[in-house]
């Protein structure tokens, strides 16, 4: 372990707090109220069902026509207030201390290619604080750093053993010896652009405010060097749609978001002051982006890009997923509790977002099944299809209005998105009803395990390429 000095003052002039344990973290469950609103709710459909079986359909059906109807409206709404960029901001009169924390686990492999991706940040040296935070068994890893000959203001940490064994429980432990006055939060597969931290450290000193505590960069999926598969693909388009339009137009709204897990930049005595990640949350920065909205704060976006590699085949895909969707039960518990803590505001963005995609996601497999049935079933038959025309209607509308988002997302990402890819995303968005039931069980039997993504280094000649692509972007 690396012994440091204590956190030096911060921007307002006052020495930043330990970190605190977070308001409602994840590893208490369900409270009294919610599992009894949860059953009442059971309850009354089972009871609907049994008494009223055609009517209680007939509003199913209903229902979801009028979801699929919102959630369409909501996508373009987003198309449209996401197109305007951020203004240009000038440099600060003075370049902030940095942390970067980059919690690795198992990842002997892709060490050298993260640390070389962290060298060519372009920020003044010695206002680096860097930090490898490493389990202290993790051995492979540890000697890999080691090996690998890191600069000087990048060091190695090590998490004593403990539970959970989380990233989030490894990020709080390298948040109480971090230096910095901004911190940022690296994955071992990134490659951000060299120009990210002067960027964010612009758009803060630029802040007139006194309210903008964080900030997310775009997360870009690579799809060359062979990756180019179905999944792959559908993969980087939803990524597209996610860091491309949804997530500026819910800044241009002034909604909270959910932040990304990598590149999201913090002022670190904000980020101590609401103490820190959720250790059990195994979606933790979704959680954090709407703790600091309770808390009073606001997110913004800088639009220099971080790449990241898909993560590969079915088995790789759907554990990543998995865990995901897991993490959004688990933060829609937790911010359920005390839903108009979060305003009207944060409690919509709060349900368009962590609630649509675990609903979607639940959904997406039997309103596939459903709508190929009734095709199939009329065509053998020569009828027309049962389905009333007003409900495959809005599907189809609430389709192409994931395609449009996916399309506009994709282009801005300058991403291939053609009409295979659309064709196929059906079946992409029916893998998601698969993750989902994988993630109630994995929600009931371990809520607090960490489902790790394995990740493979990139090569030499890929990596060299985007961040001279990048890096030409933002000069022009």
């Amino acid at each position: 372990m690396v012994a440091v000095s204590g956190p030096d003052r911060g921007w307002l002039g006052v020495r930043p707090a330990r970190p605190a344990v977070p308001d409602g973290a994840a590893r208490t469950g369900a409270t009294p109220i919610q599992i009894t609103v949860v059953g009442l709710v059971m309850a009354g459909t089972t009871t609907a069902l049994v008494v009223w079986p055609d009517g209680t359909i007939r509003a199913a059906v209903v229902g979801i026509g009028v979801g699929f109807l919102v959630c369409a409206v909501w996508r373009l709404l987003l198309v449209l207030c996401s197109g305007r960029k951020p203004p240009r901001v000038e440099p600060p009169a003075r370049w902030p201390r940095y942390s970067i924390l980059a919690a690795l686990h198992d990842e002997a492999e892709i060490v050298p290619q993260l640390i070389q991706r962290l060298s060519t940040l372009d920020y003044p040296r010695n206002r680096l604080d860097g930090w490898l935070v490493l389990e202290a068994d993790d051995h492979p890893t540890i000697q890999a750093v080691i090996a690998a000959c890191p600069p000087s203001w990048l060091k190695l940490l090590l998490v004593p053993p403990g539970v959970p064994r989380t990233k989030p429980r490894a990020l709080n432990h390298a948040l109480r010896r971090a230096t910095g006055e901004l911190l940022t939060v690296y994955d071992a597969e990134d490659a951000p652009d060299p120009g990210q931290l002067r960027e964010a450290a612009a758009r803060f000193a630029a802040d007139d405010t006194g309210r903008l505590a964080c900030l997310q960069a775009p997360l870009r999926i690579r799809t060359g060097d062979g990756r180019t598969g179905f999944l792959e693909r559908q993969f980087a388009a939803e990524y597209a749609a996610l860091f491309e339009v949804t997530l500026p137009g819910l800044v241009r709204m002034g909604l909270p978001f959910p932040l990304g897990g990598t590149s999201n930049h913090f002022r670190i005595d904000v980020l101590r002051a609401v103490g820190g990640w959720d250790a059990w949350n195994v979606t933790e920065d979704a959680d954090l982006g709407f703790r600091l909205w309770r808390h009073g704060w606001r997110q913004g976006l800088i639009t220099s890009p971080t790449r990241e590699t898909p993560p590969g085949p079915l088995e790789h895909w759907l554990p990543q997923r998995t865990r995901w969707l897991k993490g959004y039960m688990q933060t829609w518990g937790v911010h359920s509790r005390d839903p108009f803590g979060l305003g009207l505001r944060g409690l919509v963005s709060l349900v368009m977002t962590l609630g649509v995609a675990l609903v979607s996601a639940a959904l997406h497999a039997a309103s596939l099944a459903w709508v190929a049935s009734a095709v199939l079933v009329a065509g053998f038959a020569g009828l027309s299809p049962a389905t009333p025309l007003l409900a495959l209607a809005v599907l189809a509308l609430g389709v192409a209005a994931a395609w449009l988002t996916c399309a506009v997302g994709a282009r801005r990402a300058d991403l291939p998105y053609h009409l295979g890819d659309m064709v196929t995303a059906p079946a992409y968005w029916s893998l998601l009803s698969l993750a989902f039931v994988h993630a109630v069980w994995r929600l009931i039997r371990e809520p607090f395990a960490w489902d790790k993504t394995r990740h493979r280094a990139d090569p030499v000649e890929a990596v060299d390429t985007d961040a001279a692509s990048d890096s030409g972007r933002q000069a022009a």
